[in-house]
């Protein structure tokens, strides 16, 4: 079986994406049919508590966001579900989350732009479906360009497109709030409150565009800030939005005309603003699916271009144009399954399925936080810890359940297919080529205390700890990557540490055992180098030119250093040449600042391997130079 290394498999992006941006891509996936169609068929099923199911829907959600947005600063990488799935549960589970979520995005992406027909009927009543179908791949063919030319690029057409969408809506909100009919919310709750809990599965897609921004996480800048921020200001707002939009057009709109209506904020602005308002918000809803269009063009090409990286996919797709750094065969990829899909395709059963995938994405999302979590890997380190776990994941993967249970059988049928074909290419395609680790292997070598693991995952999040923190190495990261290392279990006398100390140095620095074992206790007894409890650095000038090496030592019951008040876990042992001096003071003085960090002494002693002990040193905070 020939094993494909995917550790140095990656292509640079561009960095192009801020805070703002996040918020908008977020944003903007977020709006389209299910404000601007959906509100009618959720009263239909519910009455005026339709404005209570689209805030159970949004509250729903929270468990995946909170979930993605600690996945997504952990491992700020292209591909978002699909790469923390694979790292947290494996390839098999990879396999079919990146297809399926390249698969459901492109769905629901293709729906935008065939929604727009919507209306667009209403500016041009002789429109046909093929006349819809050609302006939805014209859209098409321009977003795809647009990604191409590069990733700020369609950044700032998204921010363009949800400041005027979100100024349409508030002047909405604004002037419906004065047409406000309080008699129109009564009966509140007609059929019960089953009906709004069903109703709340129908819409809540529509904030499914929420975490299909981490799939662009590699491009954007200081992702371990800005995307959980804009992820989260993007959440409050839009949910805030969905809330006031769907409560203002039922308090305008007669009963009988929003329960038959797929156009009911443009009927509602009919009401007040008369046709002018009519037609500014079929604008509206125009630039919310050419909004919804565009983010998922953009974030559905990072999933063959994750796959691809991993040989899930062929290398073809993770090919990036030199100028503007974008994946292009990705996006060509994606755009043309898209049109493929508007038209030959009937869009409701798939989407629907789509819908159900999107589902069984924020299971695996929540599953791979405790996956992550559970495995006790020294590396997964991420900015944004997910509040109240495990109890919001287990309670997001419960509702997701209900919701899927809730589909029909056809789509769950559909499902089915979808995933054995997936696995059919997980086994023929892609299991012969890959040997990897994920974060699964370690929970189980820790209920089976069996070792099956290689250690490979830990240093891929060694390396993305590296680039998302941008750190540089330096001499100090050279001399720690080679560094021996003991790890001693038992109390242990400071006769006993020097030796040892002295026997493993000699073994590199070569000027005998004994000679190492006096310089030591000589310097000791000029003064103790315990410099707080629990921590020594006890170092030595070595006779000769250009030699230094470094010693790290865990002691899980302590040393006994002579003058120390307690016993010492942590030691740095240093020797080098007088040459070396000014190095020794920097290496002094980055070990100072490595273990003064905030619970550097907890992980230091949890620490599961002696790999583990070196990669808290080498991504510890501190001046490089």
């Amino acid at each position: 079986m020939q094993v494909i290394d995917i550790m140095n498999s990656t292509m640079e992006l561009n960095k192009g994406l801020g805070l703002f941006d996040v918020f908008a891509i977020a944003s903007g996936a977020m709006i389209s049919s299910g404000l601007f169609i959906l509100p009618g068929l959720a009263f239909a099923r519910c009455g005026a508590a339709a404005v209570l199911a689209y805030i159970i829907a949004g509250i729903m959600v929270f468990p995946t966001a909170v979930s993605m947005s600690e996945l997504v600063t952990a491992m700020p990488k292209a591909g978002g579900d699909y790469f923390y799935i694979t790292r947290s549960m494996g390839f098999a589970a990879g396999t079919i989350a990146g297809l399926a979520s390249w698969f459901s995005l492109s769905l629901k992406s293709a729906f935008a732009l065939l929604g727009m027909g919507i209306f667009a009927a209403l500016f041009f009543p002789t429109l046909g479906m093929v006349h819809i179908k050609i302006i939805a791949v014209i859209f098409c063919l321009i977003f795809m360009a647009i990604n191409i030319l590069g990733i700020r690029e369609a950044g700032k057409t998204q921010i363009l497109l949800v400041l005027v969408l979100f100024f349409i809506l508030i002047s909405y909100v604004a002037r419906g709030f004065l047409s406000f009919n309080p008699q129109n919310l009564s009966p509140f709750m007609p059929h019960g409150v089953l009906s709004v809990l069903s109703t709340a599965g129908l819409v809540f897609i529509s904030f499914g565009g929420l975490t299909k921004i981490v799939s662009v996480a590699e491009e954007i800048k200081n992702p371990k800030v800005n995307i959980p921020f804009g992820m989260m200001l993007a959440y409050v707002i839009v949910l805030i939005f969905y809330a006031a939009v769907v409560y203002i057009t039922i308090g305008v709109l007669d009963h009988e005309v929003l329960s038959n209506t797929l156009t009911p904020i443009s009927d509602g602005a009919n009401v007040f603003w008369g046709l002018s308002g009519m037609i500014i918000t079929a604008i509206g809803a125009v630039l919310a699916f050419v909004s919804t269009a565009n983010a998922g063009i953009m974030t559905a090409s990072r999933y063959p271009l994750a796959m691809s990286r991993d040989h899930i996919m062929p290398t073809l797709l993770r090919k990036t144009a030199k100028k503007f750094k974008t994946p292009y065969v990705a996006i060509i990829s994606t755009t043309l399954f898209m049109i493929l899909t508007i038209l030959l395709l009937d869009l409701y059963v798939l989407v629907e399925a789509a819908s159900t995938m999107l589902l069984l994405l924020y299971i695996s999302a929540n599953l791979s936080v405790i996956v992550m979590r559970e495995s006790k890997l020294q590396n997964y380190m991420p900015s944004f810890k997910a509040p109240l776990y495990p109890y919001i994941q287990i309670a997001g993967i419960i509702g997701y359940g209900f919701l899927i249970f809730d589909m029909g059988k056809d789509t769950l049928l559909i499902i089915a297919l979808f995933i054995g074909l997936a696995l059919a290419w997980y086994l023929f395609y892609v299991k012969r080529k890959i040997s990897r680790d994920s974060a699964l292997m370690f929970v189980v070598e820790r209920v089976t205390d069996r070792q099956i693991a290689s250690g490979s995952l830990r240093e891929e999040l060694r390396e993305i700890i590296k680039e998302r923190e941008e750190i540089i190495e330096d001499e100090f990261d050279a001399f720690i990557k080679n560094a021996l290392i003991l790890d001693l279990p038992d109390q242990t006398s400071f006769d006993d540490f020097v030796r040892m100390a002295a026997h493993k140095l000699d073994q590199r620095i070569h000027i005998g055992t004994e000679n190492l074992i006096q310089l030591f206790i000589a310097r000791e007894k000029q003064s103790c180098t315990a410099l707080r409890p629990g921590l020594a650095i006890p170092h030595i000038i070595v006779e000769g030119e250009n030699r230094f090496d470094i010693l790290l030592v865990r002691a899980q019951q302590g040393i006994i250093f002579p003058d120390a008040e307690e016993p010492v876990h942590i030691v740095f042992a240093l020797i080098g040449s007088k040459d070396m001096r000014n190095f020794h003071l920097r290496a002094l003085m980055a070990i100072a600042q490595i273990t003064e960090q905030h619970g550097f002494d907890q992980k230091w002693l949890k620490a599961q391997s002696i790999d583990d002990l070196r990669d808290i040193v080498l991504l510890g905070q501190r001046t490089r130079r």
